[in-house]
């Protein structure tokens, strides 16, 4: 096979979330600890630290990888989802895996891919921790892809565990309230890892104390608007971080934060597409995320906003359309992918909340007309969905 055919073999015989949802997740470890025993624990192999949490755990992920980058160290870096290519999850140094490498793992490894039957992620785990281990990277920082008790990545004994904050997505897998999504993500603590705490919620504090106690795990609460806010626990990671060992400078600290796309290729978190009009797009799409983007979106000068949106089906969208912006124009569409919501559905439940625009038969085509009706001075945001924001970078 070459590589688009491996592609198409992962994206279509693989249980996968991005596309399917609640079906393709599984709730045990059991596929990732008989794949990890297969390559010989390669996880072992490498240093790690570890990245949970309902938003920002992206940015913080590409901050840490983009400092560690700045010391000189060989870094990994594991995320999900991708935007535009599956190689994005698995970079080294900013430098995704190669086609190849995609290729010959998937072909390599057939016969225990046809006898576990793993999800998509947990193979795609597997190939990460197979690739970090065979490159002899110095540390690897590992993303959380759902969760974090029952998430494939957490088979790590991480240097370090971070949890950005909860807030309350993903609730058919995780729970419906935030104890229930806390205690998922409070999971990824382990015995006598230190553990960096992103945003002190009073009502959860007492879930990741409790748990750090029992664990005997040392635990920081790191408090700060959105990406200050994830620079806030990215900077309480590195004291932690100094405090076993590795030497770090504020200079080193300054060029990786000022350099994180350059080193580490992060799209999607309010991105600038283009100037006059201004096209920003911004992964952020569920209630916690769409909030901080609504404060960012208002602290910009324009003429008028006009929004093109598309979401998912099982998120809250009731939630979500009630902070968007009343006085925007909307273009509505849906992302090529299973799980969006029809945007006929979309453009209906947007007019119980004020929100009204236009239907387009893609994420391209509502870009285009948004931009074709702005003046120079106007501003346009493209969100609502990972999937729609990855029609646009």
């Amino acid at each position: 096979m070459n590589y688009q055919q491996t592609l198409d073999f992962m994206f279509t015989q693989l249980p996968m979330f991005q596309r399917q949802g609640k079906a393709a997740y599984k709730a045990n470890l059991n596929n990732t600890l008989a794949l990890d025993a297969h390559f010989q624990y390669p996880h072992c192999n490498f240093k790690t630290i570890h990245v949970a949490g309902t938003n920002g755990k992206g940015s913080v992920s590409h901050a840490l990888a983009a400092i560690l980058q700045s010391t000189g160290l060989k870094v990994g870096l594991y995320t999900s989802p991708h935007l535009r290519d599956f190689r994005e999850r698995i970079k080294i140094n900013g430098t995704p895996i190669s086609e190849e490498k995609v290729v010959d793992f998937v072909a390599d490894n057939s016969e225990i891919l046809k006898d576990l039957k793993p999800s998509f992620f947990e193979m795609t785990v597997a190939m990460a921790f197979n690739y970090f281990s065979e490159q002899k990277v110095d540390i690897a920082v590992i993303e959380v892809g759902l969760g974090g008790r029952l998430d494939s990545t957490n088979i790590i004994t991480p240097l370090l565990s971070i949890i950005t904050n909860i807030s309350k997505d993903h609730t058919n897998l995780l729970g419906d309230d935030i104890m229930a999504i806390a205690k998922e993500k409070a999971g990824i603590i382990k015995q006598n890892v230190p553990v960096v705490i992103g945003e002190t919620q009073a009502e959860i504090t007492s879930v990741f104390s409790g748990m750090a106690k029992e664990k005997n795990a040392p635990i920081t609460y790191a408090d700060g608007k959105y990406q200050q806010k994830n620079i806030r626990t990215v900077l309480a990671a590195f004291e932690i971080l100094r405090d076993l060992g590795f030497s770090i400078t504020e200079n080193q600290i300054a060029d990786g934060l000022q350099n994180i796309v350059a080193k580490t290729g992060l799209l999607g978190r309010w991105q600038i597409l283009q100037q006059q009009p201004l096209v920003i797009c911004d992964t952020g799409h569920n209630v916690a995320g769409i909030k901080e983007i609504v404060a960012q979106l208002k602290g910009l000068k324009y003429n008028k906003m006009r929004v093109v949106m598309g979401m998912v089906d099982d998120k809250n969208i009731d939630g979500v359309l009630a902070l968007m912006p009343e006085f925007a124009t909307y273009y509505f569409a849906q992302a090529n992918i299973p799980r969006a919501l029809a945007k006929e559905k979309l453009q209906e439940q947007a007019k119980m909340y004020g929100l009204f625009g236009k239907v387009y038969n893609s994420v391209a085509e509502a870009l285009q007309n948004a931009i074709n009706e702005a003046s120079k001075e106007d501003v346009i945001f493209v969100g609502g969905s990972t999937f729609v924001v990855a029609e646009v970078v």
